[in-house]
Parts: C-alpha cells; structure tokens; sequence
C-alpha cells in the first residue's frame, strides 16, 4: 500500500462518518418540520447567494469525493505537501467530528440549508451556541481545511474559499431574519457572543 493510498483510505473513513452524521441530523429535523408543516423558502437569501452559494459548494464537495475514489483524478491540481502536514489535516477532521455532533446535538430541529426559519424554531444559546452563532460555519471551516491539507490538493481549496464568499454574504441575512424572529433576546445574544470565534478571541 503506497503512501497516497493511505491517504485516501483516511479521508474516506472520515468523509463517511462525517457525512453519516450530518445526514442523521438533517433528516431527522427534516422530518420534525415536515409534521409541523413546514416550508422552507430557499429565496430567503437571495438568487445570487443561493446559485454562487451551490456552485462552488458542489464544487468542493465534488473534487473531494473525486479524490477520494481515486486520487489520479485530481492529480492535476494535487500540491506537494510533507505527509506530516496531512496528517494534520486528518487530525483537525477528527477533531471536527465532535465538535460538529456537539453543534447538531445542540441545534436539535432547528437545522435548515438555509436562512429560512422553522415554524417551530426556538432561540438555541447553550453547547456551543454560548460562545459563538454559527458553530456550523466555524467547525465546517475547520473540517474542509483539514480535509484539504489531507487531500493536499489547491482546486479543493480554491473551491472551499469561493463558497466562502456567498457563505459570509448571507450570514446577515440569515442574522437578520433571527432578529425580526426573537427581537430583542436575539439582539442581546449577539452581544455576548461572537459570530463566528467567541467574543473574547475577536
């Protein structure tokens, strides 16, 4: 077994149980919101946001899920890192994993793909919603940078900081939207929290 196949096996246990549980949560508030009627708007964010949003979001996943089932795939736009240095990578998707669990643990049903609200959605500030509104956001960063130092590949990468843009673009909105849901107890939330790094690091 040569070294880039290790690699590759790595990355494909971790790609599995990260999709696994992402998947669990998002079907299972799925379904929450589907007997409590609801209808999520995807146009809440804007066209724009949405489609560049997709894009490169698909994008990213794609070229790593290309990677993964054969790395000859991607040869093209594979960086020379030192192994030490994926192995990194693969130890922040390891750390990623609970943090993630922790955030959907946390979350419950309120999880949607986008800036829409649930019918039902409660104001979440415990887990890791105690220091910062978009653990998601935060812990998903450091999921693909690890996923990208592990696959040591810069179109992964291009196409992970493209999908950025339109990602910070919406946060407002997304923040907006909670405000005119929660008022007040929103607003002061968002002063004892940071949005993305808790209050004390930012």
């Amino acid at each position: 077994m040569n070294t880039e196949t290790t690699f590759q096996i790595a990355g494909i246990v971790l790609f599995v149980i990260v999709v696994s549980i992402s998947g669990y949560f998002r079907r299972r508030a799925a379904k929450a919101g589907a007997k409590a009627g609801d209808k999520i708007n995807w146009r809440g964010e804007g066209v724009a946001i949405m489609i560049l949003l997709r894009v490169f979001g698909f994008a990213m996943w794609l070229s790593l899920l290309a990677y993964l089932i054969n790395p000859r795939w991607m040869a093209w736009s594979a960086l020379p890192l030192p192994a030490w240095l994926r192995w990194v990578g693969a130890a922040m998707v390891a750390v990623a994993i609970p943090l993630i669990v922790w955030m959907f643990r946390s979350l419950g049903h309120n999880v949607t793909d986008t800036v829409a609200i649930r019918r039902e959605h409660t104001l979440v500030t415990h887990g890791p919603y105690g220091y910062i509104r978009h653990p998601l956001y935060t812990f998903g960063f450091l999921l693909f940078l690890g996923f990208i130092l592990l696959a040591a590949n810069w179109f992964i990468a291009l196409s992970a900081i493209l999908a950025l843009g339109p990602l910070a673009a919406r946060t407002p909105i997304e923040e907006a939207k909670l405000v005119e849901q929660f008022g007040d107890e929103y607003r002061e939330y968002m002063q004892r929290t940071g949005r993305f790094l808790p209050r004390l690091m930012q």
